[in-house]
């Protein structure tokens, strides 16, 4: 969900509208029928708030709807996690919207409920989690790259 709306704001100038976003019923598809949102500066004041605002609005749904209940700062972390490896992906494809991308996701983590999920640890967008996405628990799993509990035993 970070990536189309990062990118979009970061190449065309544009704050996706996801209000019209479908979710399939049978997995995690999205599809965004009609395209539509507003011009702004990538690092425009209203810009990020809006972004955000449109992004955590389908995050919180999709977490309302879980079958299980998962800690709200820990699903803060996956979704301040999963907007830093966006932006580590899209600076990869498009090395000149580095830049950009670097100053908005640093923006965007200083934002809501975003605020205090973990901290970028260099260049190149590193970053370091203050929660465990818990996948090292799970068969087979392994402490992520950017877990808070790295350092701390096997991976």
């Amino acid at each position: 969900l970070w990536s189309p709306a990062l990118a979009t704001l970061v190449r065309h100038g544009i704050v996706l509208d996801l209000a019209g976003l479908q979710r399939a019923d049978d997995g995690p598809a999205l599809r965004l029928p009609r395209a539509a949102g507003w011009y702004a500066d990538a690092l425009d004041d209203l810009a990020v708030p809006a972004l955000y605002a449109q992004v955590t609005r389908h995050l919180r749904a999709l977490a309302d709807g879980l079958r299980v209940k998962v800690a709200p700062r820990l699903l803060d972390g996956n979704s301040a996690s999963a907007l830093v490896e966006a932006a580590r992906a899209l600076s990869a494809a498009d090395p000149a919207a580095r830049e950009a991308l670097t100053g908005l996701t640093t923006r965007l983590l200083d934002t809501g409920h975003l605020r205090g999920t973990g901290a970028t640890t260099g260049p190149g967008l590193g970053f370091r989690r203050r929660s465990c996405c818990l996948y090292y628990r799970a068969p087979n799993g392994t402490k992520c790259g950017d877990c808070g509990l790295a350092g701390t035993g096997p991976r």
